[in-house]
């Protein structure tokens, strides 16, 4: 159980949020089932995700303030996010927290919380 403050606190801030994001990335711009899904570029992809993550966990409010209302499902609606996708995307959060080196009982908050997320954001079914 998180004892006080933002999960974004208790990980070291920004800093642990841009090392996550780093390492998350690398492993989708290889990902045979998530290249379809991303740019071939994914620099603008990752700063708008450290954005995210950033107000996600607690921390500054500075997706909204760079692209408003997160609307997560609604921006995700163009590409087909498929159960075998969303389980890639896991995959390779699930990786790069390690990498990271999250800790627990972090780990495992923002592992959950993600996962939720990804569920949401499913729109297609597999092929």
């Amino acid at each position: 159980m998180i004892k006080h403050g933002t999960i974004y606190e208790a990980i070291g801030g920004f800093p642990t949020i841009n090392k996550l994001v780093t390492h998350f990335y690398k492993r989708v711009g290889s990902h045979p089932k998530l290249i379809p899904i991303f740019p071939a570029d994914l620099t603008e992809t990752a700063r708008k995700q450290r954005l995210f993550l950033t107000q996600f966990f607690g921390g500054p409010r500075w997706y909204t303030e760079d692209r408003g209302h997160p609307m997560m499902r609604r921006r995700h609606m163009p590409f087909e996010i498929t159960p075998e996708r969303r389980d890639a995307w896991l995959e390779c959060m699930d990786a790069a927290l390690t990498e990271a080196q999250i800790e627990e009982p972090y780990r495992t908050a923002i592992f959950e919380k993600l996962t939720m997320t990804a569920h949401h954001m499913m729109n297609t079914p597999d092929k």
